[in-house]
């Protein structure tokens, strides 16, 4: 189909962005890569006055660090991502999730800050992000606000970005040296998750220190699994370990049903994914 009519801007800074979605009121949209947003578009699920394009502000592309963080623009694409040697040496749990999204073509046009703010609960990279304590950095006309990734994924496709505000970056804490893995299931390749588990820890000697899980497609927003967490510290990785741990899996979660699978179906993937992960994580 063909979208519904709507004006086209492409701002060459962030302030004149805000701008010109405050001026487009509710009925605005923004387009980063386009991945979610066109299909929609051309179906007429949505028809925006306005449509904004990022893509002519170069300063959401760049990715950088200081001490304690890898800072990702908003409009850095998923290839850009995955191949960073900041984010592989810091967040590499952030590049092996970015792998699995979608196909290469998808990957060289579509943003990670597009995908976090579309919300999408089989999206691979709110887990991932959530697991690593992620910061949400959103800019509006009252200035700029950081939102921890905890209180950023609200609802299915809602987020903590309010109306006449743009997300311009994310910060991730990082975790060198850790070992990381995400793992998907899905019915078909370059699909989205029916179910995905994103892990990293910090292991001392053998024995795991800290640790972070977050669950995709297992609920309507992504789910930090603190009861595996839990089960985790303190031991030595192995097999019975990840196993006892992963029956901690289904705390908190509340799985869909639809065409992809069944609820219990997704129950019994989460178990079986997170000890999977934890293993792969663990080496």
């Amino acid at each position: 189909m063909i979208p519904a009519k709507f004006d086209y801007v492409r701002p060459g800074s962030v302030d004149e962005a805000v701008q010109a979605l405050q001026q487009g009121g509710e009925d605005a949209k923004i387009l980063a890569g386009g991945q979610s947003l066109l299909p929609v578009l051309r179906l007429r699920m949505a028809a925006p006055s306005v449509v904004i394009d990022l893509g002519g502000i170069p300063e959401l592309r760049r990715i950088g660090e200081d001490d304690q963080y890898v800072m990702v623009g908003a409009m850095a694409t998923h290839h850009e991502v995955m191949r960073n040697d900041l984010v592989k040496a810091h967040v590499e749990l952030i590049a092996q999730a970015t792998e699995t999204v979608a196909d290469p073509q998808v990957r060289h046009r579509g943003t990670l800050g597009g995908a976090l703010a579309h919300a999408d609960p089989a999206g691979d990279l709110g887990a991932a992000a959530l697991a690593l304590d992620a910061e949400f950095v959103i800019l509006g006309s009252g200035g700029t606000r950081l939102v921890p990734a905890a209180e950023f994924f609200q609802d299915y496709f809602t987020t903590a970005i309010g109306e006449g505000e743009i997300l311009t970056m994310v910060r991730f804490p990082k975790r060198s040296g850790w070992k990381t893995h995400y793992e998907k299931f899905n019915r078909v390749a370059q699909a989205w998750s029916m179910v995905a588990v994103a892990v990293a820890l910090k292991v001392d000697g053998g024995t795991i220190s800290e640790a972070r899980v977050g669950l995709t497609n297992m609920g309507n927003v992504p789910i930090r699994a603190t009861g595996v967490e839990r089960a985790l510290v303190g031991q030595q990785a192995g097999p019975d370990v990840a196993k006892a741990a992963a029956e901690h899996a289904l705390e908190g979660t509340s799985a869909p049903s639809d065409a992809d699978a069944a609820s219990d179906y997704r129950e019994h993937l989460a178990k079986v994914l997170t000890g999977r992960a934890v293993l792969a994580a663990a080496g």
